[in-house]
């Protein structure tokens, strides 16, 4: 189905055009119609299969200018906050509808201002609850309700304040919850707060013909080296490695720098600001290999990745799809690359239970040992050695 064929404002189709929408994904062509026939809607999806549009839409239909905050989205992450936010905008300009981006890490008085002028609001649980408890946020106009990564939110301990917001929203409104998974908790948050929803679900995992799975074994001391020749023999246009810990991400990071490669890590010890521009640089290709802890596998919505290396195997298949989902993406092909010592054997069984991982063999790789650990020296300025 094609976008062209919606019955809903011209001003809509012509940003949708302008952004290249043309053909529905799965998720949105099943979303749209019960969306903008005002009905509750739950979609089982992954983040990447096109849901912003997918609840967008028919949200910006139902809003009206000037009529006060109507459409309320809420999301565990900032980024993914202004990834939505930022959609939003686009999708409305033709509209004239008025966006507002809350989340914490940044002053106040700003947000204040957009919230007092708009029609829409795109925010993080903890500080939509900040502007409500000061009196510059009021749910009693909302229309529609999007919570977003659902299940991220309840991962992330937001329910208490996901129910505390639902609360001073009117009850009459639709509510359109989405999820990539469906806990207990989140299957009793849709029952409480949504009328007779409708349920979508859509394939949750990647074509095979897409996604090629490889993994290596190797030393735990040659990993670094290895994961450095994998880069420079695949060649990924971007590519995500993703570790365990925000320590390994650095460490990782300033290795594949001294190879000549050109990284950043991005990881929750990062301030907002320097992972908004170490984001716009990865999007923008500067930075051509992103080296994340697990906070870029659900929150971040980062297009034309090649490839996926884990560094650090997840602890389950569950995570590893969600990582692995930020390649192979809108029909185009990508590589997910495991590195496997003798340590990640364990939570490695659990993950080939569900997902067939080819072995890969190393015929050109010359082993070149690092230890992960740093110099005694730990000042900031002191010249940094690779024990080999």
């Amino acid at each position: 189905m094609k976008f062209s064929e919606l019955k809903i404002d011209q001003r809509i189709l012509k940003a949708l055009h302008e952004m290249r929408f043309i053909e529905m994904t799965a998720i949105q062509e099943k979303t749209i119609p019960p969306g903008l026939a005002g009905k509750d809607v739950i979609g089982e999806a992954m983040t990447g299969s096109g849901k912003t549009a997918a609840f967008g839409t028919p949200l910006i239909h139902g809003t009206s200018k000037g009529g006060g905050i109507q459409a309320l989205v809420v999301l565990p992450t900032r980024e993914l906050a202004n990834q939505v936010g930022n959609e939003l905008k686009k999708f409305s300009k033709y509209v004239g509808l008025n966006t507002a981006i809350v989340y914490g890490g940044v002053g106040y008085e700003q947000q204040i201002m957009q919230i007092r002028q708009a029609e829409i609001v795109v925010g993080t649980p903890g500080r939509l609850l900040d502007h409500m408890r000061q009196g510059a946020l009021r749910l009693g106009k909302v229309k529609i309700l999007v919570l977003d990564e659902a299940d991220r939110m309840l991962d992330m301990g937001f329910i208490d304040d996901i129910k505390q917001i639902i609360s001073q929203t009117p009850q009459n409104r639709q509510t359109m919850l989405f999820s990539a998974t469906m806990p207990d908790e989140i299957v009793r948050i849709a029952r409480r707060y949504m009328r007779e929803p409708v349920r979508i679900t859509t394939e949750r995992h990647i074509s095979k013909h897409l996604l090629k799975h490889i993994y290596y074994d190797v030393r735990r001391d040659e990993k670094l080296s290895l994961l450095s020749h994998l880069i420079e023999k695949e060649k990924p246009s971007l590519a995500i490695v993703f570790t365990a810990t925000r320590r390994a991400a650095d460490f990782v990071d300033r290795y594949l720098k001294s190879e000549n490669i050109e990284s950043m890590a991005i990881h929750g010890g990062h301030t907002q600001g320097a992972r908004e521009r170490i984001l716009e640089g990865f999007h923008r290709g500067k930075i051509h290999v992103l080296v994340a802890t697990d906070v870029a596998a659900r929150g971040l919505d980062i297009k034309n990745v090649s490839h996926v290396f884990n560094y650090d195997i997840p602890k389950n298949a569950l995570d590893y799809t969600h990582r692995i989902g930020r390649t192979a993406r809108f029909g185009k092909t990508g590589k997910a690359i495991s590195l496997l010592c003798n340590e990640d054997h364990g939570p490695f069984r659990n993950i080939i239970r569900y997902i067939s991982i080819e072995k890969g063999h190393l015929e050109d790789f010359k082993a070149k040992p690092v230890h992960m650990q740093r110099d005694r020296d730990q000042s900031h300025h002191a010249p940094r050695r690779w024990h080999r």
